[in-house]
């Protein structure tokens, strides 16, 4: 299908709360999930193709062969009837025929072979008050007619297939937000911006009926694939045999016609009212290679599975399909490279975090708060997701992230269960590695001064929330607060582990590993945020973890690791003699002990 003549432009900037998370979370994960989706459809495709399931014929059953009724080459008549019946048989009305092309070659590639057309339609009252109207497309052989009462009609020499021009879509519910204070100064604005949730293609759930609304195609792409092969007749693959068209007498099939809705896109279809006056539609008639074809099924059918799985919502197809038609090639391939590695190494980072707090002995030199802080952040989202009905499979992905924030914790505090009132609940102690020397003095320090900041940012912005932005409830403007915050002011948490690494003097108890993984995955968002197009703030909040990271570095660098140390598990560095290994043996006994401590 050829590209639409008028690209659609990206999506207008969103304020910041709900909206801002939302868009930071789907720029992220654009290149993950668009490389997962060409991955589905090419394996999906080539697994059909040749592995696909086979009848075996019965023994007293001929094993017999259909084929294409045409040949390659031959000469085609095309006529394109509108109607508003599903089944049309009035040839005689002039006015139902909207285009007639002569002598197209039939799967055959050149200018000859690819015919376009535009025109203005004038619907009728019917079609104004959710109607329905069909394309009729007929196709015959040069010179014969496609009118079966017609002398010269030959049934082996015309074909016809129908194609419906309007869609019924649910209609948009009316956004569920409000202004928690009232009419405000921008609460007509915002209002006005919550009722553009029907452009997006994203629907409020709601209990009552669901109204449908009619909504007309602006473009009609008519394929002929080029197909000759010949199936068993009883054989036939199962992603094709729903698309042949069989002739009753010699069960052989006529040319594949496939209507290319592939680059249609939601914002391209325009609603049907009864203040239209006329429509726009562009008609293409061209050929379609096998293995493309089959591709754009392959595609459509990952997609549908993805929803079905709830890892893609309504509208994110469109978006991928967006990049294709209005980026760059160069653009996308790196997109698709930078995707992969970043997949990588989020993985690795996620192993070395586990297994540098699963063998973890001792909390000398780590910042016990911090990791309390992260557990809370990690609940905040997951309960921000879960007030915003985001899918299951993004839902479970927080949710198991929440689980392993509680379980470092377990690994960095005590946690006891306290049954002495009417309601049990959770007790937490430090660890005497922790409690006994410098680290929780100075973690206790950090975050006293951090909180007075992380505080005051939370309860401005918090304010500014809620006087210029709309929320569906108070425990929603809650949540959407802290989760901005969280987005916003996260890379706070990070500071208090450098001020425990400048009071000791040392780095040497760090997960290096896992910061070296993390800080690759800083570098690829530090592209992302060139190349693709977000908001200045969400660019900036990019680079302000690069600051972080290298401030790790330089303390690194400037702090000298003594290899004699004992590390968090349990080794040191240097055995060269007796002396030293039976003291570090010790040592590691002794962390042994204290794993339970």
């Amino acid at each position: 299908m050829a590209t639409p003549a008028n690209g659609g432009a990206g999506g207008g900037a969103g304020g910041g709360g709900e909206g801002g998370v939302g868009g930071q979370r789907q720029q992220q994960g654009m290149g993950q999930m668009l490389t997962g989706i060409i991955r589905i459809a090419v394996f999906w495709y080539f697994v059909s193709k040749f592995f696909g399931p086979k009848r075996p014929v019965a023994p007293n059953q001929p094993s017999t062969q259909i084929s294409n009724l045409f040949h390659k080459g031959e000469l085609l008549d095309m006529w394109v009837y509108l109607s508003e019946k599903e089944y049309f048989n009035d040839f005689s009305n002039e006015g139902a025929i909207v285009w007639h092309e002569t002598n197209i070659p039939y799967a055959v590639w050149g200018p000859e072979s690819t015919r376009r057309l535009s025109l203005k339609y004038q619907p009728s009252e019917g079609l104004k008050q959710n109607g329905s109207l069909f394309a009729h497309v007929f196709f015959a052989r040069s010179g014969f007619p496609p009118d079966p009462n017609d002398p010269e009609f030959q049934p082996l020499s015309a074909f016809e297939r129908t194609h419906p021009i309007v869609i019924y879509l649910p209609k948009s519910k009316r956004d569920k937000r409000k202004s928690l204070l009232g009419s405000t100064k921008n609460s007509n604005l915002a209002e006005v911006e919550s009722q553009a949730v029907e452009d997006d293609g994203d629907y409020i759930k709601d209990d009552g009926p669901v109204e449908w609304v009619s909504y007309w195609k602006p473009n009609v792409t008519i394929n002929l694939v080029d197909d000759f092969t010949r199936y068993q007749q009883n054989a036939v693959p199962p992603n094709i045999a729903p698309y042949l068209n069989i002739e009753s007498s010699t069960g052989n099939y006529y040319p594949t016609v496939f209507f290319n809705e592939f680059w249609l896109l939601r914002d391209k279809l325009i609603q049907i009212n009864e203040t239209v006056t006329e429509l726009p539609l562009h008609l293409e008639v061209g050929p379609i290679s096998m293995t493309k074809w089959q591709l754009f099924l392959q595609i459509d059918q990952s997609f549908q599975i993805h929803r079905n799985y709830g890892s893609m919502l309504e509208g994110e197809a469109d978006e991928l399909k967006r990049v294709f038609l209005e980026g760059n090639p160069y653009l996308l391939a790196v997109t698709m490279v930078v995707s992969l590695l970043h997949s990588v190494f989020d993985f690795l980072a996620f192993k070395n975090d586990i297994q540098f707090w699963n063998k973890n002995k001792s909390m000398e030199g780590l910042s016990a708060r911090s990791v309390v802080v992260n557990f809370v952040c990690q609940l905040i989202v997951f309960l921000y997701l879960l007030d915003n009905d985001t899918s299951w499979m993004i839902l479970a992905s927080s949710g198991i992230g929440c689980c392993i924030e509680f379980w470092k914790i377990g690994k960095a505090m005590h946690i006891e269960v306290d049954r002495s009132g009417k309601i049990p609940m959770l007790r937490f102690r430090d660890r005497e590695s922790y409690a006994k020397n410098k680290t929780k003095e100075y973690d206790d320090l950090a975050m006293k001064y951090l909180s007075y900041v992380l505080f005051l940012l939370v309860g401005c912005f918090a304010i500014y929330s809620l006087m210029y932005e709309q929320h569906k409830s108070w425990y929603s403007w809650i949540l959407s607060s802290l989760t901005s915050c969280v987005y916003m002011f996260g890379f706070i948490m990070m500071c208090p582990q450098l001020f425990i690494n400048y009071k000791l003097k040392s780095v040497a108890h760090l997960p290096w590993r896992q910061m070296t993984y993390k800080f690759l995955n800083t570098i690829i968002d530090d592209l992302f945020a060139f190349v693709i197009k977000m908001p200045m703030l969400h660019r900036l909040s990019v680079f302000r973890d690069d600051v972080i990271f290298l401030i790790y570095l330089y303390q690194r660098w400037i702090y000298p690791v003594d290899k004699k140390r004992v590390n968090e598990f349990g080794f040191g560095g240097e055995e060269g003699n007796d002396e030293s290994s039976s003291s570090v043996a010790v040592t590691a006994q002794s962390e042994e002990e204290k794993k339970t401590n």
